[in-house]
């Protein structure tokens, strides 16, 4: 009997509906889970993605969980994508109270409905949000995996593809640190075919020498770029989810930048942050540890001094003890 992938997503605003959609879309899910506190949105929803199934590449059972989150508990992943997006309209911190309050309404509840698969958190920010699941969930922190700067790395692959004519898919660039305003590119590490950008840039300097600041801004902005016109972000962070999510339910050891708890690399332990991980069945499977120079090693240090500065406005529960499990 073949496997039945089961999704579950919380949250079924802007992003958590782009993310269902996407993962119809792709045919990564076969079971479909949904739950939000909002029944009539969420019934719409569940129509409205239940008609498109003729368009996508096979059917899938779509169920409307309402807020009985433990109708959850039987998924293979579940998606977080609960939040407030006009709280995150002047920053991703904007967030903060609102979304880990929100987690603390079902994190306990599914986890004590016997759920052992994947958490996977978009809700910002990212990584705090990330770092409460983690307590709240009890569960091996490799089990809790943030889109975190995985959105931000296409974004900084599209800002490079812009200034030298490349497909974005040809390029190897993140983008690390914190999902917010402290992230940074690690340009030390972009490569073009197996060749460092350091290289490329002496050898071509007209095409290759762009400015990294300027780069590295575009990326950092990209998103209230998007905000600015249409007051949310939705198609590329719920593609990068959905891409997440292929690489947990297909055990693909697929290399992404995204938001691990941090357990002594990059001299960093106890908190969440984005850096490049090989995600699998498993969640995370490798924490991948890039040689930074001085700048990069500075700009990780400050964001994640942010984090941890964040998550100490929650309170002080997020003892030594807790965050290394």
């Amino acid at each position: 009997m073949a496997l039945i992938r089961k999704i579950g997503i919380i949250g079924l605003g802007h992003v958590g509906a782009h993310v269902a959609n996407s993962l119809l879309m792709e045919g990564i899910a076969d079971e479909l889970y949904l739950a939000d506190i909002n029944q009539k949105k969420l019934t719409s929803e569940v129509q409205d993605l239940s008609d498109a199934l003729s368009f996508n590449p096979h059917n899938c059972k779509i169920v409307n969980c309402k807020d009985e989150y433990e109708k959850l508990a039987g998924c293979d992943v579940i998606v977080n994508a609960a939040g407030d997006v006009n709280a995150s309209a002047v920053s991703r911190d904007g967030e903060l109270f609102i979304t880990t309050d929100i987690a603390r309404t079902f994190i306990a509840r599914v986890t004590d409905a016997g759920f052992k698969g994947i958490w996977v958190s978009i809700a910002n920010p990212c990584d705090v949000v990330c770092t409460e699941i983690c307590r709240l969930s009890g569960c091996d922190s490799k089990r809790v995996i943030g889109t975190g700067t995985a959105l931000d790395s296409a974004r900084l692959r599209n800002a490079i593809s812009s200034k030298v004519g490349l497909d974005q898919h040809s390029i190897n660039a993140y983008m690390m640190g914190e999902h917010g305003a402290s992230q940074f590119a690690v340009f030390s590490a972009a490569s073009f075919g197996g060749k460092p950008l350091e290289q490329l840039a002496k050898e071509q300097p007209d095409r290759f020498g762009f400015d990294q600041k300027e780069v590295e801004d575009l990326a950092r902005q990209g998103g209230y770029v998007t905000m600015a016109g249409k007051h949310c972000t939705e198609y590329a962070v719920a593609n990068a989810a959905a891409m997440i999510v292929q690489a947990v339910v297909s055990n693909s050891h697929f290399v992404t930048a995204c938001s691990t708890m941090l357990q002594g690399e990059y001299g960093h332990s106890g908190h969440f942050a984005s850096v490049p991980c090989v995600i699998g069945a498993d969640g995370i499977e490798e924490v991948i540890n890039l040689e930074l120079n001085d700048r990069e090693k500075k700009a990780l240090d400050a964001s994640c001094e942010h984090i941890t500065s964040n998550i100490a406005r929650l309170g002080d529960w997020w003892n030594t003890e807790s965050r290394m499990k």
